[in-house]
C-alpha cells in the first residue's frame, strides 16, 4: 500500500485504484494490472493522486470513481474505488465525462529534444510536428499551450506540468517503434497524409511544375524525373528518387502495422 500521509497530521483516507492498459507501465511494478489501495491526504484530488502514483494526467482520458465518471478536480473520500483509463478507440465513451474538454484527436505535435527521429517519421506521414533539439522544457510547454499541440516526450515530469492538457509518454526507445506506438494509440493511420510535409522544416509541400525549377535540378534528375514538390517554408525541392522509394516502403510498413494492431481485441473497456 502506498503511504502518502497528509502534512498537517490529519489521518489520511484509503482509496482503491485500478489502472488499465498501457497506464500500468507507468506504475510501480507491484501495482500493475491489479487493484491496489493507496493512502491519500484528505484534500487530495483525483489528479493529484494519479500523478503521485506516477501517471501524468495527459495520459488519462477517463476516470471512474465508484463507477461514475468524474473530472480531475474531484476530491477523494475514504473507501472510493477509482478506475483510470487511457485513450479509447474501439468503443464509444461519449456519454461519459472525459477529463479534458477536448479529446486527444488533434494531430499537431511538439516533440522534445530526444525524439528527433520520431518527429521526422511523423512529418513523413504528414503530421504537423515541431522539433528542435534546443527546445527547453519551458519553451515546449509554452508552445504546446499556445498552439494546442500534443507534447511527445519520454519525460514523465514534463507531462505533469499543469498547463499541458494533451501529451503522450512515448514508451518505445527507437523511432520506428515509437511511430508504430503512436499510430496505434492515437489512431493516426486514417488521417495520415504521406509526403505532404517537409522533413527538414515541417512546412507544407506543394506540387510544382518542372519548368519552374529546372534550373535548380542536377542534370540526371532533370533528365529522369518528372514530378516535383516544393516546400513553402525552406524552398527545398523534392522528387521521387531512390530515397523516396525507401521512404515509401517505410510508410507502407508503418501503416500496415497500425492496421494489424487496430484489428486485435481490446480488453480495456470501462466497468
Amino acid at each position: 500500500m502506498s503511504d502518502l500521509s497528509s502534512a498537517d497530521g490529519v489521518p489520511p483516507v484509503t482509496v482503491r485504484f485500478r489502472f488499465y492498459k498501457e497506464l500500468n507501465d507507468l506504475l510501480a511494478p507491484h501495482q500493475r494490472y491489479q487493484a491496489f489501495d493507496a493512502r491519500c491526504a484528505r484534500d487530495a484530488t483525483v489528479k493529484h493522486m494519479i500523478e503521485a502514483l506516477g501517471v501524468p494526467h495527459t495520459e488519462v482520458e477517463l476516470v471512474l470513481v465508484n463507477g461514475e465518471s468524474c473530472g480531475f478536480a474531484r476530491l477523494l473520500r475514504d473507501g472510493d474505488r477509482v478506475s483510470v483509463y487511457p485513450r479509447f478507440e474501439t468503443f464509444d465513451i461519449s456519454p461519459l465525462l472525459r477529463v479534458r474538454a477536448h479529446p486527444l484527436r488533434d494531430t499537431r505535435f511538439i516533440a522534445d529534444a530526444h525524439l528527433g527521429g520520431l518527429a521526422r517519421l511523423l512529418r513523413l506521414t504528414g503530421f504537423d510536428t515541431l522539433y528542435d533539439n534546443h527546445y527547453a522544457d519551458d519553451e515546449i510547454v509554452a508552445i504546446a499551450t499556445r498552439e494546442h499541440r500534443i507534447v511527445l516526450t519520454r519525460d514523465r515530469e514534463l507531462l505533469k506540468r499543469r498547463s499541458i492538457t494533451h501529451g503522450c509518454y512515448v514508451h518505445a526507445l527507437k523511432p520506428p517503434q515509437q511511430a508504430a506506438e503512436l499510430f496505434q494509440r492515437l489512431d493516426l493511420a486514417r488521417s495520415a497524409r504521406p509526403f505532404t510535409r517537409c522533413l527538414q522544416c515541417n512546412a507544407t509541400l506543394h506540387p510544382i511544375d518542372k519548368a519552374l525549377i529546372a534550373h535548380r535540378l542536377p542534370p540526371h534528375v532533370r533528365e529522369h524525373q518528372q514530378r516535383f514538390s516544393s516546400c513553402e517554408g525552406c524552398q527545398r525541392i523534392f522528387w521521387e528518387g531512390s530515397h523516396w522509394q525507401r521512404m515509401r516502403r517505410r510508410v507502407a510498413e508503418l501503416l500496415s502495422a497500425a492496421a494489424d494492431a487496430s484489428a486485435g481485441p481490446d480488453s480495456g473497456q470501462p466497468r
